[in-house]
C-alpha cells in the first residue's frame, strides 16, 4: 500500500547542510499498524510526514496503491491527501470551537454537505466515545480526550492510512494505554493501516505488528516487533529495548552479597513457561534467591527476564549456571565485583 523508494530529505540550515532521511526504502503494508521508532532527532517526523508530502523529499519516490505521488500537483495531490488522516503530539485542536464543531470543520473544508456533515460526525463521536462531549470546547476536556478528538477529526474523511505523530507522548500513561487501545480497535473495525512513530517502546510493544529503528536518519533495522524486542541487531535498537528491559535493584541489597554468584535469565519464545528456577532448586545444592524480574507478552509471546543469586559450593554452583544456561535463550553473569553496573 505504503512504499518509499530510495527517499532522500536534505535541510540546508545556514551554512551546514542537514540529511534528515538517507536512501529509505521502505514497505508498509495494507491494514498493518507499522512503526517507526528511534531517538530525538533520529528523522521520525520528517520520514512520516514524507507519506503524505507535508515535507517533500529531495529524491525518491512515494508510491501509494502503486502511484508515485511526489509526481502530483493541485487538486489530485488534494484528492490523495484526503485518503490520508494526521493525529498530532500536541491535539492542534481550534480553541474557539466546540468538539463537533473541530471534527466537522474537516468535512467542511472536504465540501461535503451540511446534512451529511451532521451524521457524519455523530458517527465519528460515537467511535472514539466522546458522544456526550460533543457541545464542550477543548479547554474543558482532558489531554486523552484532546487526542480522542484528534483521532475523530483524523478519520472524518474515511481515509485508508493513519499517520500518527507521537500521538502520546504527551499524555499520561492511563491516557496512553486508552489511545492504544481505541487506535487497536479502529484498525480492527474499518481495516486502516496505521503508520505511528514513537520514542516509547512500551508503545511498540502493545500496537505495533511490525516496526523500523531509525537513527541518524537511515533505517538501521526492520523486523516483526516481537523480534525487535527478543533478537535486537543493530546496536541503537539493543539501546533501546535494553532501556525497556531494564531492571534495577537498591545498592542495599547488592552490597548484602558476599559471595556467590549473580546471573541474569532472558526468557524468551515457546520454552519462557519452562520451570527453570524449581528445577535448579531441585537437582542442585544451592541456595537460590530470585531478586527482581519482569515479563511482558508481545503478540502473545513471552519476553522476560530475571535476576537470581546462587549460593553454595563452587562445584555446585557450576553446575547450575551450566543447567540454566543449556535451558534458556540467554544468560549474563553479573560478578560481584560488578554489582554496580545493574543500576
Amino acid at each position: 500500500m505504503i512504499e518509499l523508494k530510495d527517499v532522500n530529505v536534505v535541510f540546508q540550515v545556514g551554512e551546514n547542510t542537514v540529511h534528515a532521511c538517507k536512501n529509505i526504502h521502505l514497505t508498509i503494508n495494507r491494514g498493518e499498524v507499522f512503526g517507526i521508532v528511534g531517538l530525538s532527532g533520529a528523522g521520525k517526523s520528517t520520514l512520516v510526514r514524507v507519506i503524505n508530502l507535508l515535507q517533500k523529499p529531495t529524491s525518491g519516490q512515494v508510491l501509494i496503491h502503486g502511484q508515485d505521488i511526489t509526481k502530483l500537483k493541485g487538486r489530485a495531490l488534494r484528492k490523495v491527501r484526503l485518503e490520508m488522516g494526521m493525529i498530532f503530539q500536541h491535539f492542534n485542536l481550534i480553541s474557539g470551537k466546540t468538539v463537533f464543531e473541530n471534527i466537522e470543520f474537516v468535512l467542511k473544508a472536504s465540501g461535503v454537505p451540511k446534512e451529511k456533515r451532521k451524521e457524519r460526525v455523530t458517527e465519528l463521536l460515537k467511535l472514539v466515545d466522546l458522544s456526550d462531549k460533543a457541545n464542550v470546547y477543548p479547554a474543558n476536556l482532558s489531554g486523552g480526550q484532546k487526542q480522542r478528538v484528534g483521532i475523530a477529526r483524523a478519520l472524518a474523511n474515511n481515509p485508508e492510512i493513519l499517520l500518527c505523530d507521537e500521538a502520546t507522548s504527551a499524555l499520561d500513561l492511563e491516557n496512553t494505554e486508552e489511545i492504544l487501545n481505541l487506535l487497536q480497535r479502529i484498525r480492527e473495525q474499518l481495516n486502516i493501516t496505521i503508520v505511528f512513530i514513537t520514542h516509547e517502546m512500551e508503545v511498540a510493544k502493545k500496537l505495533f505488528d511490525r516496526v523500523a529503528v531509525m537513527s541518524h536518519g537511515e533505517i538501521v533495522e526492520i523486523n516483526d516487533v516481537y523480534s525487535i524486542f527478543a533478537h535486537p541487531v543493530h546496536e541503537v535498537s539493543k539501546s533501546l529495548i535494553s532501556k525497556n528491559l531494564n531492571i534495577e535493584l537498591p545498592n542495599e541489597l547488592l552490597h548484602s552479597f558476599t559471595d556467590g554468584t549473580c546471573i541474569k535469565i532472558f526468557y524468551k519464545g515457546e520454552r519462557s513457561m519452562d520451570p527453570i528456577i524449581s528445577s535448579v532448586a531441585k537437582k542442585y545444592d544451592v541456595h537460590l534467591s530470585i531478586l527482581h524480574g519482569k515479563i511482558d507478552y508481545i503478540h502473545k509471546k513471552p519476553l522476560g527476564i530475571l535476576l537470581v543469586h546462587l549460593s553454595g559450593s563452587d562445584t555446585e554452583i557450576q553446575k547450575a549456571k551450566q543447567y540454566i544456561q543449556e535451558n534458556v535463550a540467554e544468560m549474563e553473569i553479573i560478578r560481584l565485583d560488578e554489582r554496580r553496573e545493574l543500576l
